[in-house]
Order: C-alpha cells, then structure tokens, then sequence
C-alpha cells in the first residue's frame, strides 16, 4: 500500500513538471511563478519547488527577476533525440494506419538532389497499373506530388535553376514540362499545403501527397497516397493532410501561432 502511494505521488510529480515545462514551452517570454502557478492549477509552493528541481538539472533556467524559461539541458537532450531520429521508422505506424483506412498504396519520399527516393511504401495489392513508386525507386520532382511539395518549398530562383538543369522531361501528355506550368502548380500548392499528380508519371495513376516537416518547419519528406484514377476519392485529401500533420508532430513539428 506504501509502495503503491509511493508510486502514485511519482507520477504526480511527473506529470507536474511536464505542464510547467508545457506552459514554458508556450510562453514567448520567461514566465513569473505567480504566473506559472495560475496556468498551471498549482500551488505557488508547490510550482516553486517543482521548478527549483528543474532548476538544479538545467531543464528550466531561473533569471534575476525571479522568472523561468527553458533550460539548456533541454537543447542538450533534443539534439541528441533529433541524431537518432528516423523518419521512416516514426513514419510507418502512421503509414500503415492510413493505409488500413483507405486500402491504397501510402508513400514516403525524400529529396535526393533533382529526384525523389521513395523509402517507404505499403502495397494496395490490388492495383494493376503499373505502379512507379516502388521502394528504393526514383523519379523527377516535377513529375511526382510529392516532388511538387519539396519543389514548392524552394525558392523561384532555386526552381527555374531545376527546370534549366532538367528540361523538365515529360512521362505522359499530362506531365508538367514547363516553366511557366510548373510555377503555376507551385504557386497553388503553397496556398494549399497540398500536391497532386494527375497521371503526370504514368497514364491511369493519381496522387495527392502532404508534406512532413521536422522540429525547425523544414520539408525533410512527403506522405502521399497513390491509386489508379478510377478508384481515387476526394476524401483522401483531409486524411492525408492528418496523419502527415500527426507524423510531422512526431517529428516534433509545432505550428506557429497565429
């Protein structure tokens, strides 16, 4: 009975911290005790000898004017989380949740120079076009959706460098092979957060793709959903858009604040 009353104040405590460090987290500017107490629900005794632990492992700093903010050890422990991370590894429960959802093949690309690598595919199983996006395979930015979200996120410069070094090479009569198109269809995914591929890479394929972004905002990947055009549905779109937002999160994305 001790050892579980124990147990039960450790969790406690635990749980404590972390809605100080969340309000720290927050707070554009160090937080007053007074402050993080109210925000928190706790005792003001209580808030202070939490935060004096914090204090003492450099997970929260205390300024001369009795304030806190985020300590050090924090960064400390963050590089060496983002050092570890993979993103496919993160990614795939999500892929594979996605995937029990709509029955359709779920890819994960990254950038690898003028070209997509797809590092992480589930199988439909049932799809007879002849699907491009096999694990390890590659294909031109332009020509892919998810291709489209990294070049979106460059700069116009950076784009029309890629066109002149490419000659945006075409695959079927819908590809985007193009200056001007392509910059139409970029300019639409960044008001949208979405890409698409209207049997761009191959006749009879569509895919709408999301992009995945790390702890700094930067694209490091795209989720994308392909299937032959007689079975895609509009509905995908939010679904996707969701789960690469759950993904990002995982990767430790936080949207700003408006």
């Amino acid at each position: 009975m001790v050892a579980q009353q124990a147990e039960k104040g450790s969790i406690q405590v635990i749980e404590r911290m972390m809605s100080l460090l969340d309000v720290l987290a927050d707070s554009p500017e160090p937080a007053s005790l007074k402050i993080l107490a109210q925000t928190t629900g706790l005792h003001p005794s209580t808030a202070h000898r939490i935060l004096a632990a914090m204090t003492a492992t450099r997970l929260v700093e205390r300024q001369d004017a009795g304030t806190y903010q985020l300590g050090i050890r924090l960064l400390e422990l963050g590089n060496i989380v983002k050092s570890r991370i993979n993103i496919r590894d993160i990614a795939l429960p999500f892929m594979q949740q996605l995937h029990e959802r709509i029955g359709e093949a779920i890819n994960l690309g990254i950038r690898h120079d003028d070209e997509i690598i797809y590092a992480e595919r589930t199988s439909s199983g049932r799809s007879l076009v002849r699907v491009v996006y096999l694990v390890g395979g590659r294909a031109p930015l332009h020509l892919t959706s998810v291709g489209k979200l990294f070049l979106a996120a460059d700069t116009p410069e950076n784009v029309r460098a890629y066109a002149k070094r490419t000659g945006l090479p075409g695959k079927t009569p819908h590809s985007l092979t193009s200056l001007t198109a392509l910059e139409k269809e970029l300019d639409k995914i960044r008001r949208h957060g979405l890409a698409f591929d209207n049997e761009e890479a191959e006749i009879g394929l569509r895919c709408v793709a999301a992009p995945l972004r790390n702890d700094e905002g930067i694209i490091v990947a795209g989720l994308s959903v392909s299937a032959p055009t007689d079975r895609h549905s509009p509905e995908w779109v939010a679904q996707v858009k969701e789960t690469a937002e759950q993904i990002s999160q995982a990767l430790g994305y936080r949207k700003a604040r408006k």
